[in-house]
């Protein structure tokens, strides 16, 4: 309950309230289950919104929701009241200002940031990686932001890692060692984060905090509540999506010193998950922000069971602390009750050991700062009521909180997915792919334009040796012929001479028969004149005939 620009938390021997000017001095909300710590949570916070501060809480059980809706009397709250001395008719129920945001895509504004947001860091610690996967992780982002490859969305990160395991070779020089074992245990540990909704909060448009440090037309501040109930089941991406924006919030701010009230409160639940297995850098590097961010008015508030699920060095900057009843029934927990009590300023009214060890539900041990910052003494308290209601709220007060965000869903509502690494490189391997096919093609062209002039050629060649046999055998056949011809001249010709010899023989047997008959005739011719005139001139005569043949 806000009062006089103070945040009246708790009533012990005295009342106990939280200055606003010390708020950003941070604080611890501590307790077992069941002690009280999400009503206290709800005082500090409606508190802060009544004083004009957003917050931001993330509700893990479902029960926050309850701060949207008024709360109602009751016979115990009567009985409350008549402790704190509040009069019923002086006593207002109300709800406060809400929106309510999701990371899993359910119900409220879509919370998304993009992985160059988150940076390598804590995505590493996100993922779970080694410290040579982290270096590899380290060379993913370097080269993407030298070759201009925006990294929005986890399709983007594993494209980008396979890109550079691809060009390792030549990374090698200037970046380092790019492992393929290194790369497939990174991708391996995103297929987890894809399963507890990586893919769905990872991406654009990103979360602006701005949006964050609204106030509501009456002036409160907004409480900024995430919706958490299914996102605590993936406790890594729960408390790095924390660890993002309290880094954020300390990046961005500017300094603005010790203001009358803070900026922002942060307020952060199941503390512990945020601590567990945590290296040391990265812890170093929260111890840092958690010192220096009061100074950009940011109030961070963490709550968790012990005391001794935060570091040392960051719960020696949480000044305001309200803690409800620990159990301690091992020697561990034993220890851990005896740190909580020393942590604070002694009450000589009572042991503070044993004091946490007997606080009911609702009470709390509660040391907050003074005006000079010092913490006050410890006060055994009785928490506030809140003003809102102590369950979740109703599903029609729900229905209309979310119906009231209409200009953030426009902004964030739908997912946007621009040109980023993935497009990019998809489009290279595209082109590669393209001009790959097309020189593939190429060489199969100029390959089957080979094959074909080789089989031009060789039927070329076949049908020049055809032509030359055809030649050949036209020539033997010609030869053939002129031979042919060649003989049946000579056989011609040898018959002709045989003919002329014959005729001649014939001619010669003619003229040699006609001789005989001659011969004959002029014998008889002589016989007959011998016997006229006898043959001496009848020898004379016929060797005249003769002659005279002769020389025919």
């Amino acid at each position: 309950m806000l009062v006089n620009d103070k945040i009246w938390v708790a009533q012990g021997d005295v009342p106990c309230c939280l200055l606003l000017n010390q708020a950003n001095r941070h604080g611890l909300i501590a307790g077992a289950s069941g002690t009280g710590k999400t009503v206290t949570l709800k005082v500090l916070a409606e508190g802060f919104s009544n004083a004009g501060v957003p917050v931001f809480m993330a509700d893990v059980k479902g029960d926050v929701t309850g701060m949207a809706q008024g709360g109602a009397i009751s016979d115990n709250l009567r009985q409350r009241m008549d402790f704190f001395g509040i009069k019923e008719d002086e006593f207002s129920f109300q709800g406060c200002p809400m929106r309510v945001w999701d990371m899993l895509g359910g119900d409220g504004v879509p919370v998304r940031i993009t992985v160059s947001d988150m940076g390598p860091t804590l995505l590493s610690r996100l993922l779970g990686l080694s410290d040579v996967q982290e270096g590899v992780l380290n060379i993913v982002f370097r080269v993407a932001d030298d070759q201009g490859l925006l990294l929005i969305d986890l399709k983007d990160l594993r494209a980008m890692l396979a890109y550079v395991l691809e060009h390792a070779k030549e990374y090698q020089a200037t970046y380092g060692n790019v492992s393929a074992q290194s790369v497939g245990a990174i991708q391996r540990s995103l297929i987890a984060v894809e399963d507890q909704g990586g893919d769905v909060f990872f991406g654009e448009p990103s979360l602006e905090l701005d949006d964050w440090f609204a106030c509501a037309p009456d002036g409160r501040g907004y409480v900024n509540l995430l919706n958490a109930s299914r996102l605590i089941q993936s406790p890594q991406v729960y408390a790095m999506f924390l660890l993002w924006m309290l880094s954020s919030l300390f990046e961005g701010l500017p300094e603005v010193g010790d203001p009358d009230k803070p900026r922002f409160v942060f307020f952060f639940d199941e503390a512990h998950l945020l601590f567990d297995g945590m290296p040391k850098g990265l812890r170093d590097k929260i111890v840092q922000v958690v010192k220096l961010i009061r100074s950009k008015g940011v109030g961070v508030y963490f709550i968790t069971q012990s005391p001794s699920d935060i570091p040392d060095e960051v719960l020696a900057q949480l000044s305001n602390r309200i803690q409800h009843g620990l159990r301690a029934y091992t020697p561990a927990e034993q220890k851990a009750v005896r740190a909580a009590a020393d942590s604070f300023r002694a009450n000589p009214a009572f042991d503070s050991a044993q004091a946490l060890q007997d606080l009911g539900t609702g009470e709390a041990l509660v040391s907050l700062l003074d005006e000079e910052g010092k913490p006050s003494v410890v006060q055994r308290a009785k928490v506030l009521f809140p003003q809102c209601r102590m369950a979740a709220a109703d599903a029609d007060v729900m229905q209309s909180v979310l119906a009231g965000q209409g200009d953030l869903m426009d902004k964030y509502g739908t997912a946007v997915d621009r040109l980023s690494a993935y497009e990019t490189i998809e489009g290279q391997n595209a082109e590669a792919e393209a001009n790959a096919k097309l020189a593939a093609e190429r060489a199969a062209f100029e390959k089957e334009k080979a094959e074909f002039e080789a089989q031009r050629q060789k039927e070329a060649q076949k049908a020049e040796r055809e032509r030359q046999k055809a030649e050949e055998k036209a020539a033997q056949a010609a030869q053939r012929e002129q031979e042919r011809q060649q003989r049946q001249l000579e056989r011609e010709a040898e018959a002709a001479a045989k003919r002329e010899v014959a005729e001649q023989a014939r001619a010669e047997r003619e003229a040699q028969r006609k001789q005989e008959q001659m011969a004959k005739q002029v014998g008889r011719f002589a016989n007959s004149i011998l016997g006229t005139f006898g043959r001496e001139a009848t020898r004379q005569l016929t060797r005249g005939l003769f002659n005279s043949l002769k020389r025919r």
